[in-house]
């Protein structure tokens, strides 16, 4: 009880109260800097009417960076997710100020990737849905580059692939106040959980179910202040957030399934987004409104509404991972695929009906 306890609640708690306390003295702080999201940017997602700071990432990370210098080891590996983290925010900051084009940002997600993945984090192993195991680290990649010799493993590309993925498609969930820490705090806990629950190394399983409680508390003490009306925005500083959450994903077990279940409906829209523009002939990079959440604002519901809906989708996914075998939750996330593939293609069929039906 008192190592669940020391697990769970306390990391947990000083998590949501720094975040809590620090986020109404950064919002201070991020106006007299003028890093707002001021409506008449020009920017095709914007709804809100007056200016609102964006550097909600500030918080959010100190949050998790307190509660991780007094709970975890500061070894090799919690060392590589901070200095990663550091620099996606330093980066989030930057581009709440000066909006940095998205393709320089996207570099520095992969070198933020790739220090977390050098210092040991990868995915080793998936479990085979069919049966067995499927021992990723056994594939490798051989190739020069300018006289260098360069020897990559499958597990460690599949890692940087994944951590760049889930910290910008997460970076697309936040088009409605509450609706990204509300995603956060429900995948940091059921990941935790169910670190817990299948533990592999001491070590690696008391980082990831403490590091998943610490995001939990961070982004639940943000959601004070982001919950419709929002007092302040995650801004892309939040990637730092999205990477650890990444990270935790893949510790004490590589629980990819389990954390793409209970994000299944950001990862999907984000995968039809991307597919979506590319078809389009357009940047995958670029924003528009036609994103699951700008349709469903186009269908009549209100943030909270949508918000609330986010929330309970990944609660019910969330935990039916904690009881699917590998080949129910390989079902249920096909499932999640179609279902958000079809509510997309009614979603933007019915809008551009609608527009049809427009006077001249």
């Amino acid at each position: 009880m008192e190592t669940e306890k020391f697990v769970i609640f306390l990391p947990f708690l000083v998590a949501f109260l720094t975040t809590a306390i620090v986020t109404p003295l950064s919002i201070v702080l991020l106006k007299k800097l003028n890093i707002v999201d001021d409506p008449k940017r020009k920017h095709p997602a914007i709804l809100h009417k007056v200016p609102i700071p964006r550097g909600g990432g500030v918080p959010l990370f100190l949050g998790v960076l307190i509660s991780s210098i007094i709970f975890l080891p500061l070894n090799k590996i919690v060392l590589s997710i901070i200095l990663a983290s550091s620099i996606a925010l330093v980066l989030g900051i930057l581009d709440d100020k000066y909006d940095i084009s998205p393709y320089k940002r996207f570099i520095v997600n992969i070198l933020c990737a790739i220090i977390v993945v050098g210092a040991g984090t990868s995915v080793p192993f998936i479990t085979n849905p069919l049966g067995g195991i499927l021992f990723l680290n056994q594939f490798s990649f051989d190739f020069n580059i300018l006289s260098f010799s360069i020897h990559l493993l499958l597990s460690d590309v599949i890692a940087v692939i994944w951590i760049v993925w889930v910290m910008n498609m997460l970076n697309w969930s936040k088009g409605v106040d509450g609706q990204m820490p509300g995603i956060v705090a429900i995948s940091s806990f059921v990941i935790g959980i169910l670190s817990l629950r299948f533990p592999i190394t001491e070590e690696a399983t008391f980082i990831s179910a403490t590091l998943s409680f610490i995001v939990t508390g961070s982004a639940l003490g943000f959601l004070l202040y982001n919950f419709y009306p929002a007092k302040i925005f995650p801004g892309y500083g939040a990637t730092a957030i999205y990477l650890i959450l990444s990270v935790v994903s893949m510790l004490s077990g590589a629980k990819l399934a389990t954390a793409i279940l209970v994000m299944g409906v950001p990862l999907a829209d984000g995968a039809y987004t991307i597919a979506r523009r590319i078809y389009e002939g357009k940047s995958p990079f670029w924003h528009d409104r036609k994103h699951l959440h700008h349709l469903l604002l186009s269908k009549g519901l209100n943030q909270r509404k949508i918000a609330l809906f986010y929330w309970t989708i990944s609660a019910i996914l969330g935990t039916l991972s904690l009881v699917l075998t590998s080949k129910g939750k390989l079902f249920a996330i096909i499932m999640v695929v179609i279902l958000v593939g079809g509510a997309l293609y009614f979603l933007n069929f019915s809008l551009r009906l609608k527009d049809a039906k427009k006077p001249l």
